[in-house]
């Protein structure tokens, strides 16, 4: 998952980068608005200063959204409800004021980009990674040109999963939507159920585990 943090701070930028990466995304950094514009394209979201060395982030995303509608949280010191209301209303998918909290910043793009995911999924049924197709629709997955029996709870991992091929997907969000809990008491069946997955696919690398985070599909 590539995220393009367009920010002219650099202590800000950098640990923004930093805690990105770590939780398994791709982060580049950007210093101007400019070069967003120039290099918007292959970006799976977009974090967006509004005060920008080279002139106003919202001016900046209005250009953005003539051309892309890749998913935009703004990320700016401007609090008041004027410049709110003026980023959500230009194409912003969401809005946060500066410091961020870094888990309410994961939060807040884990929703606008599964927001965005929903809307492309429903345009898109079928996702195919190598010999492997996973027909959403019909809730059938094939490895060869072979179909897959699997459980109820393995297909819906699958299906968690393909909705953003190459992305992180925490621990918690998977037992979350498909236990109802994202808590200790169902960490050890998603476990098992992985690890039958797995094996029912045989693939390796196909599912890389993301230690202490959680996992994702594709490269």
């Amino acid at each position: 998952m590539r995220l393009a943090v367009v920010e002219d701070d650099d202590g800000v930028g950098d640990a923004l980068v930093e805690a990105l990466n770590a939780r398994g995304y791709l982060a580049e950094r950007k210093r101007r608005g400019s070069e967003l514009l120039l290099d918007h394209r292959g970006y799976d979201a977009v974090i967006l200063d509004l005060g920008l060395p080279d002139g106003d982030g919202l001016q900046v995303l209005r250009q953005l959204r003539e051309v892309s509608s890749v998913p935009v949280l703004i990320l700016t010191a401007r609090s008041d409800e004027r410049s709110i209301v003026r980023g959500l209303r230009g194409g912003a998918d969401d809005y946060l004021v500066k410091p961020p909290r870094i888990a309410e910043l994961m939060a807040r793009l884990e929703t606008v980009m599964r927001r965005a995911a929903a809307v492309a999924q429903s345009e898109r049924s079928e996702v195919i990674t190598g010999d492997v197709r996973v027909d959403l629709a019909a809730r059938v997955v094939e490895v060869g040109g072979a179909p897959v029996a699997l459980t109820q709870k393995e297909f819906e991992l699958v299906e968690a999963l393909v909705e953003r091929p190459g992305a992180a997907v925490s621990r918690q969000q998977l037992m979350d939507r498909i236990w109802g809990d994202a808590f200790v008491a169902v960490s050890r069946s998603l476990d098992v159920h992985m690890t039958g997955l797995r094996a029912k696919l045989n693939r390796p690398g196909l599912i890389t585990t993301i230690r202490g985070y959680g996992y994702r599909w594709g490269q």
